[in-house]
């Protein structure tokens, strides 16, 4: 048994960020391309493969970014200033379409809920959290720390180990500094790591069922740096990024 990956998406420039909605397994791409100064979103269906919309802007151009998403909605923020890291204003996208459903230039995001998301009005101090509709923007009620719950992740992601401590049946090369990225799941075996190859620095994803090699891809060449983990795992879908601007996915 081999396996192929059941999306391969292309994107122009380097994956920035990637969110999940794990109510739908919908992942979210943000796509920043630094020379031009321009972000754009795309949405994919991670059991389907199914593309919702690509190449997605907004009226802003560069300060934005993915927030957060659920419940078939994507939150997408805006930034205070160029110069700054804080998150002012909010735009929320409906995942099968793109389409804008709402924005609130006064609102910023707090953290997201098994009800929706927690939000404050910025222009009102002390802060007053409060829950608002994902999907219309309108404020629910006062925010409620004990009563409300996490949004259930399915997020697997791989421990950092040292080479000799994953299954010793495993054929893999010797892994730079002598560690891996490595998760299991049901049978198989999931390994990332860094080697020099030629002289130069590479990062290798392996797949192993049981013992056995059914997929291998080079994931980044002439590498500068050690990247950090290379995949991850929701559900079933094995989720990583080549060479910076392309989506993999796999179902195990």
């Amino acid at each position: 048994m081999t396996l192929s990956p059941h999306i391969s998406q292309q994107f122009p420039s380097p994956v920035w960020r990637m969110e999940i909605d794990g109510l739908n397994d919908i992942l979210f791409a943000e796509i920043r391309n630094n020379e031009d100064k321009s972000v754009s979103f795309s949405a994919v269906g991670l059991k389907t493969g199914e593309i919702y919309f690509d190449d997605l802007t907004t009226p802003e151009r560069w300060l934005t970014g993915i927030e957060a998403a659920w419940d078939g909605v994507l939150l997408i923020h805006y930034y205070q200033s160029e110069s700054g890291p804080a998150h002012k204003g909010l735009m929320a996208v409906n995942a099968l379409n793109g389409e804008t459903l709402w924005t609130n230039f006064s609102y910023s995001f707090d953290h997201l809920t098994a009800k929706g998301p927690v939000v404050y009005d910025s222009r009102i101090q002390p802060r007053k959290l409060f829950l608002a509709d994902i999907k219309t923007g309108a404020a629910t009620r006062i925010y409620e720390p004990y009563i409300e719950s996490e949004p259930q992740n399915h997020l697997q992601i791989p421990r950092q180990v040292l080479a000799d401590d994953i299954p010793s049946d495993l054929s893999i090369p010797h892994p730079y500094a002598n560690w891996v990225h490595y998760l299991e799941y049901n049978n198989f075996r999931i390994v990332s790591l860094h080697a020099l190859k030629a002289g130069t620095l590479v990062q290798t994803l392996f797949v192993f069922d049981g013992d056995c090699l059914v997929y291998e891809d080079l994931l980044n060449t002439a590498i500068q740096k050690i990247q950090p983990e290379a995949f991850i795992l929701h559900k079933n879908c094995l989720i990583y990024i080549k060479n910076k601007t392309e989506l993999k996915v796999l179902s195990l």
